[in-house]
């Protein structure tokens, strides 16, 4: 059976879980890509075999788990390692995120995707009926980072640097909601839009 899904995506700390966890009280299933990542390297999965065979042995630990910290200093040092370990696991990822998201008890579904601008929105996600744009002002992203990771103001410049550009996000969406420090107006447009999408679910 179809289901109307909704893309979520946002900024490094622009609020994404806040604006997730408050249409998961609404009773809307969500599907998580940061969760489904997890997922599809467990021991024993096809994409973690796959691992092994591309990267070597040496990548998972002696409980047949993946070795993370490994693994990612290795394809954050090389792009191409990188490119590979991508072709592995996000076909798997879009796989898994699609199934959960048809199999929804609920009118609509979100798909929670926090890096969906730099892994090819839409044409990555075909099967997404709208966008939603979780937004802050870069300024507040920042001081969020510092305060969240405890991290000084350059680490937190090069972390916003390394995701796609606010403007590259927002020509992405259906619909954005603006995260600028208030959360009772967050709750309002959550609201807004959780009858929207019902709406268009229904229609």
């Amino acid at each position: 059976m179809s289901r109307f899904v909704v893309g979520l995506t946002g900024g490094i700390a622009a609020g994404k879980s806040e604006v997730t966890r408050r249409f998961e009280a609404l009773g809307v299933v969500v599907a998580d890509a940061d969760l489904a990542a997890r997922a599809v390297v467990a021991a024993g999965s096809p994409a973690l075999a796959r691992i092994a065979e591309r990267f070597g042995a040496g990548m998972l630990l002696a409980d047949g788990q993946l070795d993370r910290a490994r693994l990612r200093a290795h394809v954050f040092a090389d792009p191409a390692e990188r490119a590979a370990l991508e072709a592995i696991t996000h076909p798997a990822i879009r796989e898994q995120m699609q199934q959960q998201c048809m199999q929804a008890s609920s009118p609509y579904a979100i798909a929670a995707i926090p890096l969906l601008t730099e892994v090819g929105g839409r044409q990555a996600y075909p099967w997404l009926d709208r966008i939603l744009v979780v937004d802050a002002p870069e300024a507040v992203q920042h001081a969020r980072l510092m305060q969240r990771d405890g991290i000084d103001a350059a680490l937190a410049e090069r972390m916003i640097a390394a995701q796609a550009r606010r403007a590259q996000r927002l020509a992405l969406a259906d619909d954005v909601v603006v995260n600028d420090g208030h959360p009772d107006d967050l709750q309002a447009q959550v609201e807004t839009l959780h009858r929207r999408y019902q709406a268009l679910a229904a229609a």
